[in-house]
């Protein structure tokens, strides 16, 4: 691609003397425009897609919506059959889910980001980043089997500690618990939005962690140094320098993991047992989540119940849409995203 910049009327070369703005002519090659144009179709098939997703959802779910109407927002039941359903409990429980998973993501991912892009060198650097990759292509099947079974069990003696001495709390407080028997039963702690949400933090925390490594490593070094030669330790530059760069990088990877933990289905469906009323108590037995609602029902539904299961989907695929399309504001509209852009 050549730029050819034109000389003002009077012959000038910068054309500084002149009103007339200069007029830049870009004369495009071959290559660039058959790059521009694989470039711009592959755009155009990336949204044609998640369109005709949507649209799909809405034709499929349109029979639901028409019998529900807005009550399949608010109300908490779901008996399609009977003509009472809505995903009020099924959406809370999945928002409640995401929470959990990025308070457990967050400070994980920040500190093994920070660890691999500033301290981490040569073979350890290599192979953290590799172990990180590889994290983030277990199956989710996987984390299912080792939530239930392993952590599952590990959990309950932290989730009695929280609502002994934080009961007081409504998010932690458990129905049914006795603190002061210890031979109470602990089936109140399994199966729980906590113990799900840890579950989901494991898995969404390599995602978020790649993009904040990616984009600590792009702080400018020039400033790095110029902490250095103010005398500023390694934390002190990373504070200063590291973290403000890579805010807008920060906040949108962990959007990014919001996003995937909202739509997380069979590691979530594995541990929880459902139910369908809003269920507030993080450490109580029970929860809900629309992902597992649709993998619970969607074999045994009759044409109305799923259309009722389309509908869900389709609000969990728009707000989801809703979440990754902030976080790509938040990302190209902070300094690193813009470094990362030129």
């Amino acid at each position: 691609m050549t730029i050819v910049a034109p000389s003002g009327p009077k012959g000038d070369l910068d054309g500084a003397d002149s009103d007339v703005p200069m007029a830049i002519t870009i004369n495009r090659g071959r290559q660039d425009n058959v790059f521009r144009t694989l470039a711009i179709s592959a755009g155009i098939v990336v949204l044609v897609i998640m369109g005709m997703v949507g649209v799909f959802l809405a034709l499929r779910g349109a029979q639901a919506l028409g019998v529900a109407g807005w009550g399949f927002i608010t109300t908490q039941s779901w008996e399609p059959d009977g003509g009472n359903f809505g995903i009020a409990a099924v959406l809370v429980g999945t928002l409640l889910i995401a929470l959990v998973a990025i308070c457990v993501a967050i400070p994980l991912a920040i500190g093994m980001a920070l660890f691999i892009s500033e301290y981490a060198r040569g073979w350890l650097k290599s192979t953290l980043v590799s172990l990180v990759d590889l994290m983030a292509a277990v199956p989710s099947v996987i984390y299912g089997l080792w939530g239930f079974f392993f952590l599952q069990g590990q959990m309950v003696p932290i989730a009695r500690w929280i609502s002994t001495y934080f009961g007081w709390i409504p998010l932690f407080a458990v129905d049914g618990a006795d603190p002061t028997d210890p031979l109470s039963t602990a089936t109140v702690y399994t199966s729980s939005t906590f113990i799900a949400g840890i579950v989901v933090g494991f898995m969404v925390m390599p995602i978020i962690s790649s993009v904040m490594r990616e984009v600590f490593s792009q702080a400018p070094v020039g400033e790095r140094e110029g902490a250095y030669a103010l005398g500023a330790t390694r934390w002190g530059m990373i504070r200063t320098v590291v973290l403000p760069f890579g805010r807008g990088g920060m906040i949108g990877g962990t959007m990014l993991g919001l996003g995937r933990a909202m739509g997380e289905t069979i590691a979530v469906f594995m541990i929880i047992s459902i139910v369908f009323y809003i269920q507030p108590h993080l450490l109580q037995n029970g929860a809900s989540s629309v992902s597992s609602l649709i993998a619970l029902r969607y074999g045994e539904s009759t044409a109305l119940g799923l259309s009722a299961l389309m509908a869900a989907g389709l609000a969990l695929f728009l707000l989801t849409l809703v979440v990754n399309f902030f976080a790509s504001i938040v990302v190209s509209r902070s300094r690193s995203g813009a470094s990362s852009d030129a």
